[in-house]
């Protein structure tokens, strides 16, 4: 174990993004920098270069975005999705199916159900390795692309109140934009269930913690909401108390109507409940832009770590 924790705290980023861990503001910056120069023209730098999509559990936004990042940038992808067709269902394990698929392509996208997975990969790999989502642990990139939307949205990070509502327990999203956030003077409150509250390693003196949107809308910039991870509920809580917290823990319009008229409303998605389709003609809802966002943040991510110098 402390070798992978090596890993995570001694790897550059270019290397392998296992953890939002790696990454200082200058770090963001330049990646931000980047990702807007991509966004406004159309470049092939990643023309001849492959990466390997390597999904061992189910991704919609994920996938396809970094799929659309590689070839609008002249490059191909490998598509592995659930794993279902390869050998992992003959038993082959994490590192030999990495060894394997490095003799064809220069980069790896890899989600996995299991917390250490990124850094077990990076371990053994001598390409570059991209965390697209360890188990209820992290989320690097989606946290990256959730930040560069933050900063679209109301033209900076620092100073802006920052409310998380939701599964704060097992989502990943969450934990790995509170880590980047800890980076800029921002006030964090969290909103959630008791059972399904935010970890204490990821909570700071200072922080707020609530059980009711109510206490916090007023006053809050970015809104940002996430659903139950029925997936990864574990026994000790009861699956009845989970469907109902997916919708006691929604936005309504009410709520819209006594928020900030700059507050910026986010969901990694997919939503299941808590945020109502009626909600998405507001301005304010910014989680399709998000999605956008996040491609140009893609983009500048595989360019910097396997394009040409």
């Amino acid at each position: 174990m402390d070798s992978l924790l090596d890993v995570r705290h001694n790897i550059p980023w270019r290397q392998a993004v296992v953890s939002v861990d790696q990454f200082s503001r200058t770090d963001i910056e330049e990646i931000f920098s980047l990702a807007d120069r991509l966004a406004v023209g159309r470049t092939m730098p990643l023309t001849g270069k492959c990466i390997v999509n390597l999904f061992y559990e189910p991704s919609t936004r994920t996938s396809s975005s970094f799929y659309a990042a590689m070839t609008r940038l002249g490059g191909s992808v490998i598509p592995i999705n659930e794993v279902n067709y390869s050998s992992v269902t003959k038993g082959e394990s994490l590192e030999d199916t990495i060894r394997t698929l490095e003799c064809y392509a220069d980069a790896i996208v890899m989600r996995h159900f299991d917390d250490d997975a990124s850094e077990r990969a990076a371990a053994v790999a001598s390409i570059p390795v991209i965390n697209a989502g360890s188990g209820a642990a992290e989320h690097p990139t989606q946290a990256l692309l959730d930040l560069y939307t933050i900063q679209k949205e109301r033209g900076c990070v620092d100073g802006l109140t920052v409310t998380m509502m939701g599964d704060l327990r097992y989502g990943r999203t969450v934990h790995s934009l509170t880590k980047l956030l800890r980076l800029y003077d921002t006030t964090l409150k969290f909103v959630s269930p008791r059972e399904l509250a935010m970890p204490p390693d990821y909570l700071s003196a200072g922080d707020e913690q609530s059980n009711d949107i109510d206490d916090v809308i007023g006053n809050t910039d970015v809104l940002y909401v996430t659903r139950v991870q029925r997936e990864r509920l574990s026994k000790e809580i009861a699956i009845d108390d989970s469907f109902s917290v997916d919708f006691a823990y929604s936005v309504t319009r009410d709520h819209m109507a006594r928020a900030k008229e700059d507050m910026v409303l986010m969901h990694p998605l997919p939503r299941v409940g808590e945020i109502p389709s009626e909600l998405d003609s507001d301005p304010r809802a910014a989680y399709f832009r998000q999605m956008r966002y996040g491609l140009h943040v893609r983009m500048a991510l595989l360019v910097a770590m396997i394009g040409r110098d």
